[in-house]
């Protein structure tokens, strides 16, 4: 499915994979109009979170099989948009990568997010609230905790946890998010949920959030662009039509997502209501393209439709990679459109490090492309 990047025995000189993806997040940070200096800081913070796999020479394999990307890279980065604003730029880490079991990587990534609350002084109440439910003894799973970093002007970014409703068997995931929202406080959340194939991800944000939410992320399997639009449970929610069509931007010409799923996320802010807050449909738009230059051209059409400028898009995969985006696919992993109360749309791009290798090209992307993850 891959080519390798480099092969080999490790040479003098070899990047790791800290200062490999550390660079990328420079460039990214240069782009989106942040600073040399916040840069310099998250850059840092980002080859910290990695610990001991930051100093892994890129000649040898992934130190892990993760399925944070498709070649395994434990880092993930994307710009989220709004109307007449700069982006913001995100990453996401696998902080555990590399060690041996879930139940380590989930240690070490705890350690990780104390380390932030010591450096930037937030507290993780939530996060305690959950610690048995998703971090047991012997946890079952895809993965144990995966830690993003929303990069701000200043060098205190936001900080948000991904958890796996599958800690205790994938049977049991539905009654994880259940009782993991008993918990916080939103008794009978789970029960406006629309029907789902799946639960792949329980997220919490930490630290300096205006609201900080709980995010249920649901997996769908051969969605339809009908379908994605009554999953919303927003009151009042996003107009369906508007849902509708950017489930047709995203994916093509694919009437249904029947290869990697779509996802829809459902953030509750309020114990007071049941009903959620915000509400964002996922399209894995490399498995409905046939190369990034075509995921390239929708993001930018998604883009402009919400009166958004799309020049950062290509700057920022040139910070990326210096390949042509019809070379491969993948680059651009998911389009995103976020609602949320009392703000305005939010179209997020994904994407990928590509440290270890490039997907080559889709042939038949929108009927033979078949789930990794």
């Amino acid at each position: 499915m891959t080519a390798p990047r480099a092969g080999g025995g490790v040479l003098p000189g070899t990047p790791t994979l800290g200062a490999f993806t550390s660079a990328q997040l420079r460039r990214l940070c240069a782009v989106a109009g942040l600073s040399e200096a916040d840069a310099d800081t998250y850059a840092g913070v980002l080859s910290e979170s990695l610990g001991p796999a930051a100093g892994r020479p890129l000649d040898l394999p992934p130190p892990s099989r993760t399925f944070l990307s498709d070649d395994h890279t434990p880092v993930e980065f994307s710009l989220s948009f709004r109307p007449d604003a700069a982006p913001a730029v995100r990453v996401l880490v696998e902080p555990g990568c590399g060690a041996a079991g879930l139940a380590r990587n989930g240690r070490a990534g705890l350690a990780a997010v104390r380390a932030m609350t010591r450096r930037w002084n937030f507290g993780t109440d939530t996060l305690d609230a959950l610690e048995d439910l998703f971090l047991p003894p012997e946890p079952q799973g895809a993965l144990a905790l995966w830690c993003a970093l929303e990069l701000r002007p200043g060098g205190v970014p936001g900080v948000k946890v991904y958890l796996d409703p599958a800690a205790n068997g994938a049977e049991r995931s539905a009654g994880t998010v259940r009782e993991a929202l008993r918990r916080l406080g939103h008794h009978n959340a789970f029960d406006v949920l629309p029907e789902a194939d799946g639960y792949p991800f329980l997220a919490l944000d930490l630290g300096d959030w205006d609201e900080p939410r709980v995010k249920i992320y649901l997996r769908h399997d051969d969605l339809s662009a009908a379908g994605a639009a009554r999953l919303s449970r927003m009151h009042p929610g996003p107009d369906p039509a508007s849902i509708e069509a950017f489930h047709r931007a995203a994916a093509g010409d694919a009437p249904l997502l029947t290869g990697r799923p779509g996802l829809t996320c459902h953030s509750f802010t309020h114990t007071g209501t049941a009903w959620p807050s915000g509400f964002t449909l996922h399209i894995p738009v490399r498995d409905y393209a046939e190369h990034d230059g075509e995921a390239l051209a929708r993001a930018t059409r998604v883009l402009h439709r919400y009166g958004i400028d799309a020049g950062v898009l290509p700057l920022a995969l040139a910070a990326l990679t210096p390949r042509r985006p019809e070379a491969g696919v993948g680059l651009i992993a998911y389009l995103a459109l976020a609602h949320q109360q009392d703000r305005p749309p939010r179209v997020t791009t994904y994407l990928s490090s590509e440290a270890y290798a490039v997907r080559p090209p889709n042939k038949t992307p929108a009927r033979s492309a078949q789930p990794v993850h």
